[in-house]
């Protein structure tokens, strides 16, 4: 992998979106091509991490114009594990759509290319305008995916979620632009190179850059502007849920890391804003959890606290603290798409997602329950997972630093979680069935999705004349492999990160480094 192959990233999903444009009827065709374009962007994110294994950073100005004027592209250690860990969460997340038969609708291909190329956008851009149009790339199929082809009630539902999603992220964009005019206005530019340190000591460039700041964290979902996440993500299909969870807010939290570490220079001065905000966001969102009652609600709350977590890291500013942020970055992104996949798939076979119509599912679904009791655990803390790694340097750095609150919060939270990953547990997979054997399921929230396994749930409805043996076996059947996979394959990634942390840690210290001293990164981007 050198430089010049960083914008590859970006332009061959474009590409490929435009070609599958013209074969959208072609279904087959079309998750073909897409599964090839996003295993090939997966490859080529791997060997980013590679390439930057050393502590070096590729870097390639779009067009060989000056810099200042070309578009910069960008990639060190923490860049490359944001790449492999959307790309795979990506690749994923499109197999169970598949086997759920949302990647049937029309357009979905090009639409979650478009996404994919706007995500590597962001991610690989060193300009802070370049950063909105990316962002904004990201955004505009991610509008049509929340509503695509909902029928009925359902279609009700998401275009309910999708106007706070719209209304929220348009006024944010408006938000960003604006300081990145600022910016441009007091600094005379918005290549971050460029910017290295100059909010550090200039007080214009520093409140320039805290609206960039402030956009984000709306973007991110941190307290006080969390609310719009809660209310929009569980209003799409099970698919967009796990999808978007790894991508938009991870972005704006990358963009935060990165921001904060070139621009400010990891300024120690307004580090307390940044511990207070994310201790309370890391409350909020556990005792919001706690009073929920469907699983995908549980878990959106859940992702607010644990975005909390990851941005702690930043206002721990240090190696230690930096890098167990990032380890439980990647960490909560694949965790967390594993939760929302597991409960997604109960949804789109048992045609519910409220706590009260579940039960039993320990003993008909058997692979889809370890696979959440896994990640429950995960996500709590618990070894042997990833979580218990990344919380625990997370504590250490903060007591390390004299947080001793903010450590302390952190225990409390994970507690919390367990209580509301136990909840889920106990209603829908521990309790007694809703419905007796022999009865049909539920009307189906999302009925196009079920299109590609229709054969599949017509064998799952027992008629009168079978025997409680058959209905057993049957009860057990009813969530298929393919749609339970993706699911478990997550949870092993995490489980094989908690093991073998040492691997991660070891990649997330050198991104660390990477933001402590961001002059090899500055340099690179000069020098492109």
């Amino acid at each position: 992998m050198t430089g010049a192959m960083l914008p590859l990233l970006v332009a061959v999903p474009l590409v490929a979106a435009a070609v599958l444009v013209l074969l959208a009827r072609r279904t087959r065709s079309t998750l073909v091509v897409l599964t090839a374009v996003l295993a090939l962007g997966l490859a080529g994110a791997v060997a980013t991490v590679v390439a930057s294994a050393d502590g070096g950073t590729l870097a390639h100005g779009v067009g060989l114009w000056p810099v200042g004027i070309a578009i910069p592209f960008a990639a060190d250690m923490l860049t490359a594990l944001m790449l492999t860990a959307t790309m795979l969460l990506t690749l994923t997340c499109t197999a169970f759509a598949i086997a759920s038969g949302f990647a049937r609708r029309r357009y979905f291909a090009p639409l979650v290319l478009v996404l994919t190329a706007g995500v590597n956008g962001a991610l690989l851009t060193a300009d802070l305008f370049n950063l909105f149009v990316f962002i904004e790339v990201m955004l505009l199929p991610s509008y049509a995916l929340f509503i695509l082809a909902a029928p009925g009630k359902a279609r009700l539902r998401r275009i309910a979620g999708a106007r706070m999603y719209v209304l929220v992220n348009l006024l944010t964009s408006t938000v960003f632009l604006a300081g990145v005019a600022f910016v441009y206005g007091v600094a005379g530019t918005v290549n971050l190179a460029e910017l290295a340190g100059a909010a550090a000591s200039s007080d214009a460039v520093a409140v320039a850059m805290a609206i960039c700041l402030f956009a984000l964290s709306i973007k991110a979902a941190v307290f006080p502007v969390h609310g719009w996440l809660t209310q929009a993500y569980p209003a799409t299909s099970p698919a967009m849920t796990a999808m978007f969870s790894g991508l938009h807010t991870k972005v704006a939290i990358y963009a935060i890391y990165r921001i904060y570490a070139v621009v400010f220079e990891g300024d120690s001065r307004f580090l307390w804003i940044g511990v207070v905000a994310f201790t309370v966001t890391m409350i909020v969102g556990v005792l919001g959890a706690v009073g929920e009652k469907s699983p995908r609600a549980i878990l959106t709350f859940n992702m607010v606290s644990g975005i909390g977590y990851i941005l702690m890291g930043v206002a721990l500013f240090g190696v230690a603290g930096l890098a167990a942020g990032i380890f439980y970055l990647i960490h909560h992104m694949i965790v967390k798409a594993s939760l929302f996949l597991s409960t997604g798939a109960i949804e789109v076979r048992y045609g519910t997602g409220s706590l009260d119509r579940l039960g039993g599912l320990a003993r008909r679904e058997p692979l889809i329950a370890v696979a959440f009791f896994a990640a429950a655990l995960s996500l709590a803390g618990i070894p042997p997972f990833s979580g218990f790694v990344g919380k625990l340097g997370l504590v250490l750095a903060s007591v390390s630093e004299g947080q001793l609150v903010a450590a302390g919060v952190m225990v409390l939270a994970s507690l919390v979680t367990l209580m509301s990953m136990l909840k889920i547990w106990s209603n829908a997979f521990w309790g007694k069935p809703q419905a007796p054997d022999g009865s049909s399921p539920a009307p189906h929230p999302w009925p196009l999705e079920r299109g590609a396994h229709a054969h599949h749930e017509a064998s799952t409805v027992l008629s009168p004349v079978q025997h409680p043996e058959d209905a057993t076996h049957h009860e057990r059947s009813r969530i298929s492999l393919p749609l339970a996979l993706p699911a478990v394959f997550l949870v092993v990634v995490s489980l094989a990160l908690g093991l073998g942390a040492e691997f991660l840690l070891g990649l997330s210290e050198t991104a660390a480094q990477g933001l402590v001293d961001t002059s090899g990164y500055v340099e690179a981007v000069l020098n492109s």
